[in-house]
């Protein structure tokens, strides 16, 4: 059965049962995350992947697309105000993963403590 995280962060309970019927028996949900713009979506994190929410993938078709972390290259974070942490807060609230053989991806939060949040699981996990 999925799990999740005691301190999962999920923004629209929709979206995290989307998550959760395509994830394994033995993953943990750690987060949900709404992104902006116009049919954006959303993007998920689990102790194995990431997923996310795409209506552009394969040719307006919509989809949601798995990064397993051990396909990620890097992870940017956009220097929008001069300053990635200011007193303790991420200031970007934009990602950008660059994964093995594949075009970045790039993600737009609805807050900077959400891409940091992000950004840390994503570190976590290539730190390994």
């Amino acid at each position: 059965m999925v799990q999740l995280a005691p301190d999962i962060m999920v923004d629209k309970k929709d979206q995290l049962e989307k998550i959760e019927g395509i994830c394994l028996p033995d993953e943990t949900i750690r987060a949900v995350f709404d992104l902006k713009g116009s049919g954006s979506g959303f993007i998920g994190f689990t102790d194995k992947r990431i997923i996310f929410y795409d209506k552009a993938f394969m040719k307006k078709k919509k989809a949601l697309v798995s990064i397993p972390y051990a396909l990620i290259a890097s992870v940017a974070s956009e220097d929008n105000k001069g300053f990635f942490i200011r007193s303790g807060f991420f200031v970007s609230d934009t990602l950008t993963i660059q994964t093995i053989g594949l075009e970045p991806k790039t993600f737009e939060f609805r807050g900077g403590d959400k891409a940091h949040l992000a950004h840390n699981i994503i570190m976590e996990h290539m730190l390994r």
